[in-house]
């Protein structure tokens, strides 16, 4: 239903914009330094289911009202945010408890599905995401052809795929250094306060973009 020529475009637009380092990788980066290589990987899937979703808003036309009400914008901002620092908040008390978690003491702590909960209301509450997907994504879509919505959804699957893969690159990568931090309780708890820091600045620096007018 997609030209290719669009396919194409939208995929190189997309691949250009998760590369650099963004939300998503921040919080993936920081989920993995505090929990490790497994808790990444559910949280990058999380995510991405969550951002998938924002898609088949767009694509039903809810991301219209995001767009153009300041209201639900900023609610949906600062919902992601509050979340995001919760979960900092948590890291750093934990951060003393990581040396038992990396021994595989208390593993199932972290179970999959609340991990993979926790990725997905991060995802879900982007409010970057959802307005690039409102504001570019329609962009691409070729009306001739006709099937709208099924355009959109297909490109927002390119947009997850190539987002699953980078963000799944950073989480193991970030959790390959921790392993180097887990032979020292001291550098492991650093390691684990660093991680709940960078959640905790990621929702603050959400919560603190300017209000869309």
């Amino acid at each position: 239903m997609v030209s290719v020529d669009h396919l194409l475009a939208f995929a190189a637009v997309s691949f250009l914009l998760i590369v650099v380092p963004g939300p998503s990788v921040l919080f993936v980066v920081g989920r993995a330094l505090a929990h490790g290589r497994r808790v990444a990987v559910v949280t990058v899937a999380g995510n991405t289911f969550g951002a998938y979703l924002l898609v088949v808003a767009v694509a039903f036309g809810v991301g219209a009202v995001v767009e153009r009400s300041a209201l639900v914008f900023t609610v949906l901002k600062l919902a992601g945010a509050a979340y995001l620092v919760r979960l900092g908040v948590k890291a750093w008390r934990e951060r003393g408890s990581l040396r038992a978690a990396v021994a595989g003491v208390g593993a199932a702590a972290h179970g999959r599905l609340r991990t993979f909960g926790e990725g997905f209301a991060v995802g879900v509450t982007n409010p970057k995401t959802l307005v690039f997907f409102a504001a570019v994504l329609p962009q691409f879509v070729d009306r001739e052809h006709g099937h709208v919505m099924g355009q959109m959804l297909a490109l927002g699957l390119v947009f997850n795929l190539i987002a699953l893969v980078s963000d799944t690159v950073w989480g193991l990568a970030a959790a390959g250094a921790r392993g180097w931090f887990g032979r020292s309780p001291r550098r492991l708890s650093l390691v684990g306060g660093a991680g709940g820091l960078t959640m905790i600045g990621l929702g603050v620096a959400l919560a603190a973009t300017g209000r869309k007018d």
